[in-house]
């Protein structure tokens, strides 16, 4: 069994990334009513990555014989005043979901539950990722998006993306 408050921050972990995943599909779906199909591709993907994040962490408590109770996820309410300010809520969206993750890491590292500190060992490696993906497509859409040649070609760019599972095994 895991500790208590773990698995409560585990089971708050799962409705969090679910909520990542309705504001990436908001964006995309912001991007989309733009057209701009690759910047509405990235976001669409990012939306898929945050709903498999917390599909594994459901398997984890479920394999720690845990219950898993879903709360409602609330409907992203952001605005978006130019092409830029998706990408900016999104670094700073990743940025709380780092710092959370890093809650559920210092409690189960208190709790001495070492298994959960080697499973979220992952999720600190992927944050890491999410945040530096973040900050190189700001700086990317700095130094290009305000061109409509340079704009285009980066919309190809993230277009080009796929959806990769993934590779955690629990």
């Amino acid at each position: 069994m895991l500790d208590r408050e773990v698995a409560l921050l585990l089971n708050e972990q799962i409705n969090k990334e679910l909520y990542s995943a309705y504001l990436y599909l908001d964006m995309a779906n912001y991007y989309s009513d733009n057209g701009l199909d690759g910047f509405e591709n990235w976001f669409y993907i990012q939306a898929q990555e945050e709903r498999d994040h917390a599909m594994l962490l459901r398997t984890y408590l479920l394999n720690n014989d845990e219950k898993v109770t879903l709360d409602a996820i609330a409907a992203p309410d952001l605005t978006y005043e130019d092409f830029k300010a998706p990408l900016l809520a999104a670094l700073k969206h990743e940025q709380m979901v780092t710092a959370s993750i890093n809650t559920i890491y210092a409690a189960a590292y208190e709790k001495k539950d070492f298994r959960t500190m080697q499973f979220l060992d992952w999720f600190v490696k992927e944050q890491g990722e999410e945040e530096k993906t973040s900050t190189d497509l700001i700086s990317k859409f700095e130094l290009f998006g305000q061109d409509p040649k340079s704009l285009y070609m980066l919309n190809q760019e993230l277009g080009a993306r796929v959806y990769s599972a993934p590779s955690l095994v629990l």
